[in-house]
């Protein structure tokens, strides 16, 4: 039986435990039981959070919870700034123009992260502007954003700052209310370990505001009605039971580990995925300053084709990586470290990557990718 390794940026590998506990009886949703469920979800999600404010789990995939976060704090005609540097960073743009807001795009070249000081500038030359959109994990690039530097500027305004973590979440450290940071949108199928099907909002006092003044249109992802059924433990809608109830196995799982363990185990596992790459003698797409942990993005010899490579992993021998995106397409390839992921997974990726990179015609060591990713593992 081919094996099925997920080394992609979402959905993620889905842990034994897990699996199991989605494999349970199905409770109604308007029960105690399912209450006492629920009540432990939005506990536990506080903690990967980081923050003491509301968190509303909406069924749906992290895009919902964008969706959500922009119609549920702006009007047709407010002001924004949001920030392109991948296809993610691109999508809180096209979500704010579907409900008639002024984007203010800061436009950073792929693989870079935005500046703090850029943010500034635009906030400081419009004191009209009503929030603030940024990526904690740009996945479609590989960098990672300096969300507390950002905070920092933004916090000196009337504009809310939203964070799409849906990568990021539980994998890099995002200190929610430390920083100040407004709204962080993330979702069940990347750290978290779960299907598709949770997205996760959190709002603070200042984000409430908005929330209340509103005159977007919303109905489902109307998060006045999600405030006011939180208060009664309960959703406004049928939530989807099975995942809830396995995310609880999840919280427990990174409750037990510890988040700053998490973080340190995650950045061992890029630097090991990292030097694995170079030693392959390929060479990083993104800048260095701002690499992020989540994923690690490598560029490919002009000579192979990464569409081919990626093929040949999951066709022929079950692993899983990503592919490049939009301009990035068969130039690089995504390997993700992030959930249940192991050492033994990433070298096995390794492995198989430099069987696929042999076919194709590169020339390196054979084993010197997984030589170097053991160094680090073994450091």
């Amino acid at each position: 039986m081919k094996r099925n390794l997920l080394l992609t940026p979402g959905p993620t590998q889905i842990p034994p435990e897990i699996c199991a506990a989605l494999g349970k009886p199905i409770i109604h949703h308007r029960t105690p039981q399912f209450q006492e469920n629920l009540k432990e979800a939005i506990e536990g999600l506080k903690y990967v959070f980081q923050t003491k404010n509301d968190i509303y789990i909406l069924t749906s995939s992290g895009t919902g919870g964008m969706e959500a976060a922009v119609s549920n704090l702006l009007s047709p005609g407010d002001k924004a700034i949001t920030v392109e540097g991948g296809k993610f960073g691109e999508r809180w743009t096209e979500i704010c123009q579907s409900y008639g807001v002024v984007t203010k795009v800061i436009q950073v070249p792929w693989g870079k992260a935005v500046q703090a000081s850029e943010i500034k500038k635009t906030l400081d030359a419009d004191k009209n502007i009503k929030a603030v959109f940024i990526t904690l994990a740009e996945t479609s690039t590989g960098i990672t954003t300096d969300v507390e530097a950002v905070a920092k500027v933004v916090n000196h305004t009337g504009a809310v700052l939203v964070v799409d973590a849906v990568s990021g979440l539980g994998v890099v450290d995002l200190k929610t209310d430390a920083w100040g940071v407004d709204v962080v949108v993330s979702a069940s199928h990347k750290g978290l370990m779960l299907p598709p099907g949770l997205a996760f909002v959190s709002a603070s006092e200042k984000a409430l505001k908005l929330i209340e003044t509103s005159k977007s249109p919303r109905y489902y992802f109307d998060l006045r009605k999600s405030r006011e059924a939180l208060a009664d433990v309960d959703t406004p809608f049928t939530p989807a039971i099975g995942i809830v109830i396995a995310l609880n196995e999840s919280l427990r799982r990174v409750k037990q580990e510890g988040l700053e363990n998490l973080f340190a185990y995650y950045a061992k596992l890029a630097q090991g995925t990292r030097e694995a790459a170079k030693a392959l003698g390929l060479s990083l797409f993104p800048d260095e300053s701002c690499i992020s942990n989540v994923l690690t993005a490598i560029s490919l010899p002009a000579a192979i084709d990464g569409g081919k490579v990626m093929k040949i992993m999951r066709d022929t021998h079950g692993i899983s990586v990503a592919g490049g995106q939009d301009t990035l397409k068969g130039k690089i390839i995504r390997i993700a470290h992030m959930g249940c992921v192991d050492e033994y997974d990433i070298l096995t990726g390794i492995s198989c990557l430099e069987k696929v990179l042999l076919k194709l015609g590169h020339k390196f060591t054979l084993g010197a990718g997984v030589a170097a990713a053991q160094k680090v593992f073994n450091s």
